[in-house]
Order: C-alpha cells, then structure tokens, then sequence
C-alpha cells in the first residue's frame, strides 16, 4: 500500500507542479493598438461633411522636405541621367501629361520587354503606407530604388552613377545646397532623398469634388451630383475601398482580375492569393489603363467589371466580400463615370524643365486624349463660396420632390415633408441639417418608397444631422445612409425591405439611433460601421439578418430594445480588412433578445450569410463589452456565444486582434436557449444552452447565477484569483486544441 500512497502522491505533485506552471504561462493577447481608425475624420466646422482631413505625408524624420531638395528631385526625376544608358528618366513611366503613368497596359522596359504590372500614378503618393501594387516597401525612399537599380527598368549601377553625377558641375551644387557636407553629398542615398522629396509634393486636392465639398454645390454637375450618390450608395459601395480625401485605403483586397500574379500573397503569404493595394481614384481619368496588369482599357470598362461581381462572373474564389456586383442601368454607370471625372485636378502639376543639368534630352510632353474630354465636363471654379444667410425652415411644396428643398438648404436649416408618398433617393451634404416628417392627422409619417427600383432612401454626410418621423420602404440596398458624419441622430424611423441594412451609420462619431423599428433586410436592421460613440436605444428590429449590428466600432450603447425574430439579435463583431482595426467597450443592457430563429436569408457571399441562426448575442472578436440586465429567452442555438475569428474559419486574411478579451457578462436573465442549434453549431458537438465560448481570449468573466447549460459547463467569474484564471485558460485550450 505504501508504493500506492507515494504514486498518488507523485501523481499528485506533478499535477500540483503543471498547475503552477500553466498558472505562470504567458497567454497569448492581441496587439496593443495606437490608432484604431474608427470614427469621422471629417472637419469641423465645415459647410458639409464631405471635407475630410488627409493623412499625414509618409516622411521619415531623417529627410524632411526642403525647398532644395524638391527642386533637386524634379530635375532628377526627369533626366535620364540616373538610367544606365542615360535613355530612361523617372518621368517616362510617370510621365506628368499621363496623371504620372504611362498610358500603357504594364511598363516597358528598357529593351522594350514587357514588364509584368501598370505604373501606378504618383499623384498624392506621399500619403501611401504601402508602396507599389504589392505593398513590398513603407517609404518613398525605398520605392524609388527599385526602379533606379532593376536591371529591367533604369539599371543604374551605384558607383557609375555617383561618379557621373559628380562629373557635373550643377549636380555638385545642387547636393551641396540641398544636403551639405560637399563632394560627400552625392550618393544614392540622396539621389532617393532627393526624388521622394520632390514626389512628396505631387499633391492633388482641388479637383470639382473638393470645391463641391467645400460648400460650392455648383461645383459639380448634375450628373456627377447623381454618380457622387452612386458612389457612396450600398448598391455600389465604392466608398468602403475608395474612401475620401484620398480615395484609396491601405489595404490588399481580391477582385478577380484575371492574372497569374500572385500580389500581395508573395510579400506576405497571410494574405489571399491575388490581393493587391488599393489606388487612389484621383485623377484617375489621367491615368488609363486600369489595373494592376492594365487589362481594362476604359473607366466605362472598370464599372461594367465591378458591375458583374469582379472575378465572381469568371468563378474565381476568394473575392473580396466588397465586390459583389450591382445592378445599374446605363445612365446609372454614365453618372458613376462622371463623378469619377470630377476627381480631376491638376493645379499643382510641377513645371516640366526644358533643359537638365546633364544636357541630355528631357522627356518630351505627350497629348493625353482624355484632357480635353475631361475638361469639357468639368465646370469652372466660381471663386468664391454660396453666401451664408440665417437659418431658416424650408416646408417641401406639393408636388415637389424633396431633394428640391434640399437642395435649396444651407447649413443650420430645417426641413419639412408633408405628409404624401415620395419616389426618391435623397441626397444631403451640407452640414447641421434637420429633415424632418410632418404626419397626418391620424400621426402616420410621410413615406419614401424606392418601389424596388432605388439604391437607397436617404444618404447624408454633413456634420450633425438629423432625420426622424418617416416610414422608409423597398429600396434595394438600404434605408438610410450616413458616412463619414460627426453628429447622427436618426429617431422616429420605420424601415421595411431596404436591402442590405435599414439604417446605416458608417466611419462616424456620435451617433443617436432611437425608436427605430427595422424589418425585412438582408443584413442588418440596425448597423453601425467603423464608427465611434453609437447609442441605439428604445427600437425594435425583427424579420432581418442580423438585429443590431455594432461592427468595428469603439463605444456602444446598445439598451431598452426588443429584438426578435432576426438570424442573430444583437451583433458585436471584428472584421478583418476595413480602416477601423477595433471592436470594443460596448454596453448592452436592458434589451428584450427573444426568439432569433429565423432562416439567413442574406445574398450568396455575403458576410452575414455565415450567421448560424438562433443566436440571441453574438460577440466575434470584439473587446471590453459588458453585457448585462438583458432578457435573453428563446433563441434555438444558443443565448450568447463568444467566438475568435480563427475559430470560425472564415477569414483567410486577418489583419485585426482575433481573441475576444476582457468580455464581462452577468446578470442576464437566461430561458430556453440551444433547445435546437443550427446544424452548424451542432456540428461542433458541444452541449448548447444559455452561453458558448469557443476558450479563445484572456479575460472574459461570466457573472451569471442563474445560468443553465453553457460550454464550457465551467466559466471563469470575477471571484476567480489571476492565477486561476490564467491556469484554467491553458488547461482549457489545450483540451479544445486535443479535440479540434
């Protein structure tokens, strides 16, 4: 008996020793963000919410811009001098009368060959993170070294070209004025010093759409007007990739170009197959061919390509879930085109020398087609802004449609629709705008009705507006859009069948969504994106995808709102590949989640269509969210379910934190949950009940006394000590890791 008391004994030391080391282990947590980018960035005050702030110019501390150094990088720039057969200047594949292109389907080299991708444009490349289609370099500096030495491009060789610059005398002078330190300053190092400089000054910002968005509303034409509507609209959405001032996004994305290039995938293999940056649109009319292998030979080309899904109309996989086609008419896609032509702007195109420091032909100016055709389109500054006046109240005539009275609208003025049926898209872009309903005797609101033939109802982006008192119904993609707005307040809304969301703030600050009641859509009755500081209170969503949806967004308050009925109720999620890289301190307390069962019923290859059904709150990857005081009853597959992006399987590319931490769940009131899961969550083979967690995620706390079948039947609370907690974590992952 005593070699059995000394094994248990052993047994039981080694197991006491394992506790204290998965006690003492590090776990895994998500980075640490600086700068989430969720919110506004547009400018207060402003005339409408359509000015945005830049972002910084991407200069490293060790060459800051000098006026020497600009003038030193444009002559550089277009001297052949730094090509090793003194044939080939920067300027020839960036040619300034080509929107800094080359008009040409992929480069040329200099035998002739082709080269395998289109030169990009360098119009307002100082603000790009990420260089070249593939992103493979961070800075300026970098980017233009590759060209200088590749030996199918300029082919130079250091030392030879160091010593023929110091051969000429003006280049002495010049690198001395820019950098010092005499015969020392020519390099290679400061030929690219030099050349980032001056394309860190190839800024494009006042194009037609800048002046419109800065108050001219004369500034851009009807048509344009209508393509700008287009562009932000959900049926497009080429605002979630292109978005402004720089109409571009430091992200790779899959379209389905056809192509053997494998992009990104071969600078980072963590992202897709095929992904490349995504470019500025500005002064994109310039710059034809489109795309990174130049296979779309005209903007009408690129539309009618979007149009179709991308890659989706070839059977290519992995296209990003942003590109899934639209139904546009023609004069839709001529209005689409012409807004992009309002994005032209050459105002501070630098001065071509007509001699360099070498004495070797300069690149001689070529006529662009477009020009001419673009400038017809265009219409001329008026020099100076609308005047301003005292806000006043405008009432919609009879007969009249609303977008007429908004049009006549100035900042701080209110809005008044009658009672009456309109057929309309409604377009708002000054700023401190109210656009009220006025109901009828019997207290029915005024309606929009897009009769399934409209995008959207109602599309805003000035600072601080206001909509409430309407019945919105049948547009195709959504109820209410609001981008890019500091200051939202939608109450007093009925949203049916508007496609893929009913009301629908994005990459906005302070935002107020009250006795809101959503049904019919596609996606999400109540959604707010990459935005900051959302309140959703008082409201009913039922009938829809997803109930309420808080998607990269910081600071929600999610209360007193009965949700029902929906695929999933309440949404907290963080998705990979969007601006905002945060998802995180929402409260959700006091909400009556019942019965989420409906059959998803969201389009082919939409995101949302991977929601199992029967979710009453489902938190993906997001943070600090206290959940609290809810009544969650009902809902077939589970009550709440916290999961990882890496658990799900969905993502190829993550590119966020995928560990949902530091959730604080209690005091809920649980009843008849997971009494029959989807199929995909019974294929997990996991008890389902009242909560689910996948184990993923240090931090989370289950204050929940009167909690039923939950997995793991044995959650961590705040009695829990650190040291518990940190060795229940390891135990736990390692047993989910034995059995996945």
């Amino acid at each position: 008996m005593k070699w059995v008391i000394r094994v248990i004994g052993i047994v039981g030391i080694l197991l006491i020793a394992l506790f204290v080391v998965a006690a003492v282990l590090p776990i895994p947590t998500d980075p640490a963000l600086v700068e989430h980018g969720a919110g506004a960035s547009s400018i207060e005050p402003s005339f409408s919410g359509l000015q945005r702030e830049f972002p910084p110019i991407n200069s490293p501390a060790g060459n800051p811009t000098t006026p020497e150094k600009v003038e030193l990088g444009r002559l550089l720039f277009f001297d052949p001098v730094l090509s090793a057969n003194n044939d080939i200047a920067c300027a020839d594949c960036h040619h300034p009368d080509l929107g800094f292109s080359d008009g040409r389907a992929t480069a040329q080299g200099p035998a002739g060959q082709e080269l395998s991708r289109n030169a990009l444009t360098l119009w307002n490349v100082g603000y790009n993170q990420h260089l070249f289609w593939d992103g493979r370099v961070t800075s300026l500096e970098e980017q233009v070294l590759t060209p200088l030495i590749h030996e199918d491009e300029m082919g130079a060789n250091e030392e030879d070209l160091v010593a023929e610059l110091e051969s000429i005398t003006q280049y002495m002078a010049l690198f001395e004025s820019a950098f010092g330190g005499g015969p020392e300053s020519i390099s290679l190092e400061n030929v690219q010093n030099a050349l980032a400089a001056f394309e860190r000054t190839l800024v494009t910002n006042d194009s037609p759409f800048d002046r419109y968005a800065a108050g001219d509303f004369e500034a851009l034409t009807p048509q344009q007007r209508r393509g700008l509507a287009l562009f932000r609209s959900g049926a497009t959405r080429c605002f979630e990739c292109h978005a402004a001032p720089t109409f571009a996004t430091e992200t790779f994305r899959v379209i389905g170009v056809p192509s053997d290039d494998p992009g990104r995938y071969a600078v980072d293999s963590n992202h897709p197959v095929g992904a490349f940056r995504v470019p500025t649109l500005r002064n994109i009319t310039l710059t034809a061919p489109y795309m990174h292998n130049g296979s779309l030979a005209t903007l009408e080309e690129v539309v009618e390509f979007y149009a179709e899904g991308g890659g989706r109309a070839h059977g290519m996989e992995n296209v990003d879930p942003f590109v899934q086609g639209f139904d546009l008419n023609d004069q839709e896609k001529e209005d689409l085109v012409a807004f992009l032509l309002a994005l032209t702007d050459e105002s501070q195109l630098p001065t071509v020398p007509s001699s360099v420091p070498s004495g070797l032909p300069v690149t001689t100016r070529v006529t662009n087609p477009v020009r001419e055709d673009v400038a017809a389109a265009l219409l001329e500054p008026a020099g100076t802004l609308p005047a301003t006046r005292n806000p006043m109240t405008i009432t919609v005539a009879a007969g009249e449609p609303i977008q007429a009275a908004v049009d006549r609208a100035r900042p701080g003025d209110t809005i008044l629709v009658p009672y009456g049926e309109y057929h309309e898209t409604v377009v708002i872009d000054s700023s401190d705008i109210r656009l009220l309903g006025i109901p009828n005797e019997s207290g029915e609101w005024p309606l929009l009705d897009g009769r399934g033939e409209l995008a959207d109802g109602i599309i805003a982006s000035g600072n601080n507006f206001e909509v409430g008192y309407f019945r919105v119904v049948d547009y195709n993609d959504n109820g209410v859009l609001v981008e890019g707005v500091t200051g939202v307040h939608f109450h007093d809304l009925y949203v049916e069948r508007t496609g893929t969301y009913g009301v629908y703030p994005v990459q906005s600050t302070n935002i107020v969504i009250e006795r809101v009641e959503v049904t019919g859509v596609d996606d999400a009755g109540i959604y707010a994106g990459q935005s900051e500081n959302v309140v959703v209170r008082d409201s009913v969503v039922y009938g829809n995808v997803l109930g309420i949806e808080l998607e990269n967004t910081v600071g929600g308050e999610v209360y007193n709102n009965h949700v029902y009925d929906n695929s999933v109720g309440i949404f907290l999620v963080l998705l990979p590949n969007l601006t905002s890289k945060i998802s995180a301190q929402a409260q959700v307390y006091d909400n009556l989640v019942e019965a989420n069962n409906h059959e998803n019923f969201a389009p082919e290859g939409n995101i949302a269509g991977v929601a199992p059904p029967g979710v009453g709150i489902l938190i993906l990857s997001s943070d600090e969210n206290e959940v609290y005081d809810n009544v969650i009853k009902d809902n077939k597959s589970t009550g709440v379910a916290i999961f990882s992006l890496v658990s799900t399987g969905f993502f190829e590319e993550i590119d966020v934190g995928p560990n949902p931490e530091n959730n604080w769940l209690h005091d809920n009131a649980y009843t008849n949950n997971g009494y029959d899961p989807d199929p995909f969550v019974r294929n997990l083979g996991i008890p389902t009940g009242d909560i689910i967690w996948d184990g993923t995620g240090i931090g989370n706390v289950f204050d929940e006394p009167d909690v039923g079948v939950t997995f793991p039947p044995l959650l961590p609370t705040s009695n829990w000590p650190a040291f518990l907690e940190n060795a229940y974590w390891q135990a736990l992952n390692f047993v989910v890791g034995l059995v996945s």
